[in-house]
């Protein structure tokens, strides 16, 4: 059986690593055919992307946009691909634009859309040295979605401390008599669990000044007693159940629905309306920025580098693919991604009508902090955060056990790094 599995494993990484040996020509009708591969997952996201694709398509019927969506499976199939310098033409950076892609995309510095780059991004997609790793789709700022009417029927206003955000949960439990989930996530995907560890990381590790362990993770000295807060939380909210009873094997298709008919108070990071707007025009969502967590303590933005486009240095149609580029950075496009994506866009060339706007004007003097495992965690923690997050909703750690894991493997990947 062993020898089967491998057998197995070997050819998935094999078939993986053919998806992007073909020389992305169709010698029978003469086109050029990019391969395009995105970690979106909401449907309107991926629609955003497949018009913009469309109209480059019929502007250049030349060239053919050959655009996958893996999911959960990206991060995986990306390593694959690289560990084979075997990448696709375009493809999405995720907030790894340098330190994890760095040395395998286009320098893009030549490109016109760059002048029009919002300031806000410049440090996270230019080196010193001027190299420009990116296209910007749009950018993160991100925190908690939050369902209005829930919160407006059962008399609760938007959290801004952790104590809050417990005691938001609580209410809609206890007012809804268990029938509105206060905090839903698509636990099949480790990464939306680990979306909640990373973002709330910030506020009880970095920016409040008497909690600030910024220094002991640059150097590796960092005590993982002082994390379990986050795994003990979230733990707790299982066992109070304010999460999904089906939280581990719950998807993210499911989430759209689940909104449009409030049966949602929160979920995590900000959440595309347009899909939710289909099912029930009348739906009405909100974004907040991260609660703090220590007393005295600031809200504080989650954001940076979202959703990019990157060439593949050694791509064998680098025209065709920055021609691409150069067609979603005109500003009726740049404008329509936004608001396809419910998200701030990432050049200045154009103003998005983002659903959001009234909160992030509300939330405009809230610091934007970047993703604490972009900056303090070592390439691979990110499924580190959401696998302990699995295996503690599961049963199979305590939250101890996941701040013990969860700094093994930090060190492990750091030295790995070295």
């Amino acid at each position: 059986m062993k020898a089967l599995l491998k057998i197995s494993f070997t050819l998935l990484i094999c078939s993986i690593v053919l998806i992007g040996c073909s020389d992305g020509s169709n010698k029978e009708s003469g086109k050029v055919t990019l391969s395009l591969f995105s970690t979106v997952t909401n449907e309107s996201d991926q629609q955003a992307i497949e018009h913009a694709a469309a109209k480059f398509e019929e502007a250049n019927p030349d060239i053919q946009i050959d655009y996958n969506f893996p999911g959960g499976d990206y991060e995986d199939m990306l390593r694959v691909k690289m560990a084979a310098n075997d990448m696709p033409d375009l493809f999405d950076t995720h907030g790894w634009a340098q330190q994890r892609y760095g040395e395998y995309v286009m320098d893009l510095s030549d490109m016109d859309w760059v002048a029009d780059l919002d300031p806000a991004l410049e440090s996270i997609f230019t080196d010193d040295q001027g190299k420009v790793y990116a296209y910007p789709l749009n950018q993160a700022k991100d925190g908690l979605t939050y369902n209005k009417h829930v919160l407006d029927k059962y008399g609760i206003k938007p959290p801004e401390t952790f104590d809050q955000f417990m005691d938001a949960l609580e209410k809609i439990k206890e007012k809804s008599n268990g029938e509105v989930t206060p905090l839903w996530f698509a636990g099949s995907e480790k990464s939306q669990l680990g979306q909640f560890l990373d973002e709330f990381a910030t506020p009880l590790l970095i920016t409040h000044p008497e909690h600030n362990f910024s220094k002991e993770l640059e150097t590796g000295s960092f005590d993982w007693s002082k994390y379990t807060f986050l795994p003990k939380k979230l733990k707790e909210m299982q066992n109070k159940e304010l999460l999904n009873e089906d939280v581990l094997t719950a998807q993210i298709h499911e989430l759209p629905q689940l909104l449009a008919q409030d049966k949602i108070g929160f979920v995590m990071a900000t959440t595309p309306i347009q899909s939710v707007k289909e099912l029930n025009p009348d739906a009405e969502l909100g974004v907040i920025p991260v609660p703090a967590i220590h007393e005295g303590g600031e809200q504080s933005w989650i954001g940076g580098e979202r959703h990019t486009m990157a060439i593949w240095k050694d791509t064998e149609h680098p025209e065709a693919a920055r021609k691409f580029i150069e067609f979603l950075a005109q500003p009726d496009l740049v404008k329509a991604i936004a608001e396809g994506t419910s998200l701030p866009a990432g050049l200045t060339n154009a103003t998005a009508d983002v659903y959001y706007s009234d909160d992030y004007q509300k939330y405009a003097d809230v610091q934007v902090e970047p993703y604490f495992d972009r900056i303090y965690l070592p390439s691979g923690m990110w499924d580190v955060l959401g696998n302990t997050a699995q295996e503690l909703l599961s049963g199979a750690l305590t939250p101890e056990q996941v701040s013990e894991s969860t700094g093994s493997e930090f060190e492990r990947l750091r030295d790995q790094g070295k």
